[in-house]
């Protein structure tokens, strides 16, 4: 496939951005092959995804930043620039549930997720074969209530140390302190059921079931702070009724989470996510 660069763009919504984008890109021998925008009527904010071709531009990859500054600076834009041939370097960290961890792997191994994956980590042991049949590194980093700060630590370090950018949280069962989600503003994605915060804590399907729910879910977001909570990338949910049991439940919650959060991660890969303020713009693929 030929190589294509992204500009993801933000900025107030004003006249002629669209036209100063269009013709920088035009003045250098641009083919734009996508562009997608999206205005906030209420913020008064203007995003774009526009992607062009690098076969045929005039510009080196590492002239294009340096050469568009003067229009973003003219109209207040914040800019991102990337590549798809470079695929961003990523760890998955799960626990023991292994269905978003195994979901993610396979479809990494498939081809259908553009990401280079790094490592693997967990604060269990038992994904460790599978990532070893799969060549992932895989780093068990065991966790307690007295080892957390240091377990986070050592968290970081082997991030930093396989050069990772985008950490997936697959049912990773820890809540991040802020200093790994300050780390990695932005480029944390976490999955959790549709029922918080109604149902919080252990077996949530039961709990679900016990209240007679009719509807389930998952969501995929970008974590902060306040871990489920940040901005949502994608969302799923399926008609449930009486006669599920509590094993109905959880196998189709399961089922929702593995798709949903491989459609998150697959847009932020291809570079179709905005983050601003708590929510996001999510372009299509």
């Amino acid at each position: 496939m030929t190589a294509t660069a992204v500009l993801l763009l933000s900025c107030p919504d004003q006249r002629g951005v669209v036209a100063a984008t269009a013709d920088f890109l035009a003045r250098h021998g641009g083919n734009i092959v996508h562009a997608e925008q999206h205005v906030d009527p209420v913020e008064g904010v203007f995003f774009q995804r526009i992607e062009f071709e690098l076969d045929g531009f005039e510009l080196e990859r590492d002239e294009i930043g340096p050469a568009f500054a003067p229009v973003a600076e003219r109209l207040a834009m914040h800019v991102d620039l990337r590549f798809t041939d470079v695929p961003i370097p990523t760890a998955l960290l799960a626990s023991k549930q292994p269905h978003c961890l195994y979901d993610l792997l396979t479809r990494w191994r498939a081809g259908e997720l553009p990401a280079d994956v790094r490592a693997v980590v967990s604060n269990h042991p038992d994904h460790a074969d599978f990532c070893a049949h799969l060549g992932v590194p895989y780093h068990h980093l065991p966790v307690s209530a007295d080892t957390k700060a240091a377990q986070e630590r050592a968290l970081l370090e082997v991030l930093a140390g396989h050069g990772v950018e985008l950490v997936v949280l697959a049912r990773y069962m820890q809540v991040l302190s802020a200093t790994v989600v300050d780390a990695y503003r932005h480029r944390v994605i976490n999955i959790h059921h549709s029922f918080l915060p109604a149902f919080i804590g252990a077996n949530p399907y039961r709990q679900a079931h016990d209240r007679g729910v009719k509807l389930i879910g998952a969501t995929a977001h970008y974590a902060t702070e306040d871990l489920d909570e940040g901005p949502i990338i994608d969302q799923e949910t399926e008609r449930v009724s009486h006669r599920d049991d509590v094993a109905d439940l959880t196998r189709k919650g399961r089922d929702l989470e593995t798709l949903v959060l491989a459609r998150a991660v697959r847009a932020h890969l291809e570079h179709r996510v905005l983050v601003y303020g708590r929510k996001t713009v999510v372009f299509e693929g």
